[in-house]
């Protein structure tokens, strides 16, 4: 069954700022794909294209990006009669129209658009979930996993207005029996942490931010971690909940050391301190905390304090900045040992068949893979589908709060629904820990 017509508008994201949505039609109906976009993204991902007008929506409205969906991708794609079953020679056929390494031409945004929209389609071509689709694609065979969510509870870096310099704490629920039971340890843990932190900072300090996390005038690391075993306690799930880490350490890089006062104009740069430093302080919390997973702990070019660290450490250590969903990047990793976990995200690397290449070869090293969301998001659910098709058992996408972020959750919840008794939940089986790779690896 091939295309008969494609058609991108300009949509808005949960920020407010223009995004692109694809819609795509063969005999069997619409396929709708809506794209999201990141605030603290890599330097090595693929290009997002935006106008540049800043007399229209602050320069960043995505109406060439349309433009080139509609007038260049369309009437190619169409002509060139592909199956949408076919989803791999698609994606190559776009790359190939693009023509360029990362996507600059046409935009990663209109690229990726399609790409979903065909994934969509294939499904129904095939009568089967977007999930199944996706397994087939990647040779996974059922029975399916369902992941284990890390919600973004509290939020610092450049994502909050507070002196916190690390970008995001997180709760794994590993200790839930199913998805179902994740979600409600979660949500209860995220209204109680609620109630604790407006007893300690006040009410203006639990209005959410982009990703529904709060951001409280909290100081230190420590402070924000105190305040997650606080709330697990509270809740009555200790041993339950996991701690995970996004640090986005390249935000607050500079001449080669880190800047934990990075926010401050004023900061001092005799206490910015080394990578191998900041390491040890990364050693110190998983000693006190339940700490499971900590993302972008270096900058993004500074492979060495990440050999070392990962070396050194028995958790999971994510890139996203480092590796930016690129195969070539996740090679120069696996070489130099640099992390045991890779962060896929849809949109840095700009097609389905590509997202499933790079999960596939963090793989083969034996690392964990988490599914994400971006911070600019829109109500679209496909990482949910990829999460269970590709059954890396680790997804996240925000705290349990704003209909963009739960619209992942709840898509999560029907399809544990549906394969009633036919899936299981990851729990703690999707992380790596240190040289030992996820037990779900094994299976």
């Amino acid at each position: 069954m091939s295309i008969s017509k494609i058609y991108a508008r300009q949509i808005f994201d949960s920020r407010g700022n223009p995004t692109v949505e694809v819609d795509l039609y063969t005999e069997k109906g619409r396929f709708r794909a809506s794209v999201p976009s990141g605030a603290s993204t890599g330097v090595h991902e693929a290009v997002e294209l935006r106008d540049g007008d800043k007399n229209a929506y602050v320069g960043k409205g995505v109406s060439k990006a349309v433009a080139n969906v509609n007038d260049i991708i369309a009437p190619e794609l169409i002509k060139a009669g592909l199956k949408v079953t076919a989803q791999k020679d698609i994606d190559d056929f776009l790359i190939k129209l693009d023509g360029t390494p990362n996507k600059g031409k046409l935009g990663a945004n209109a690229i990726l658009g399609v790409s979903i929209a065909v994934a969509y389609a294939g499904a129904a071509e095939k009568g089967v979930p977007l999930y199944q689709h996706i397994a087939d694609l990647a040779g996974v065979k059922p029975p399916f996993v369902l992941p284990t969510p890390a919600f973004n509870v509290i939020n610092g870096g450049s994502h909050a207005g507070n002196k916190l310099a690390f970008q995001e704490f997180m709760l794994l629920p590993t200790g839930a029996s199913s998805f179902t039971e994740a979600m409600k340890i979660g949500s209860e843990t995220y209204h109680t942490l609620k109630k604790v932190i407006s007893a300690k900072y006040g009410i203006d300090a639990v209005n959410v931010g982009d990703e529904g996390g709060f951001a409280p005038n909290v100081g230190s690391a420590e402070e924000s971690l105190e305040l997650l075993t606080e709330a697990i306690k509270k809740a009555g799930y200790e041993g339950k909940i996991k701690i995970a880490l996004d640090v986005a350490s390249s935000e607050f890089y500079k001449e080669g050391k880190y800047d934990l006062d990075f926010k401050n104009p004023n900061s001092d740069p005799t206490k910015w301190i080394s990578g191998k430093e900041l390491a040890d302080l990364y050693l110190s919390y998983t000693k006190k905390y339940p700490i499971v997973s900590i993302e972008d702990p270096f900058d993004q070019d500074d492979w060495e304090a990440w050999s070392h660290f990962t070396s050194q450490s028995s958790i999971q250590i994510v890139g996203d900045d480092l590796t930016v969903t690129n195969p070539l990047r996740i090679k120069t990793a696996i070489e130099k040992k640099a992390c045991n976990g890779l962060l896929l995200k849809v949109n840095q690397i700009g097609t389905i068949s590509e997202s499933i290449q790079a999960a596939q070869l963090a793989q083969s090293d034996g690392w964990g893979v988490m599914i994400s969301h971006r911070s600019g998001e829109t109500e679209n659910t496909v990482i949910a589908d990829i999460a269970v098709g590709l059954g890396v058992g680790q997804i996240k996408t925000g705290a349990p709060a704003r209909s963009e972020r739960v619209a992942k959750y709840n898509e999560l919840l029907r399809i544990e629904e549906e394969l009633a008794g036919k899936s299981s939940f990851a729990g703690e089986k999707g992380l790596s820990q240190g040289l030992t790779p996820p037990a779900l690896l094994k299976k």
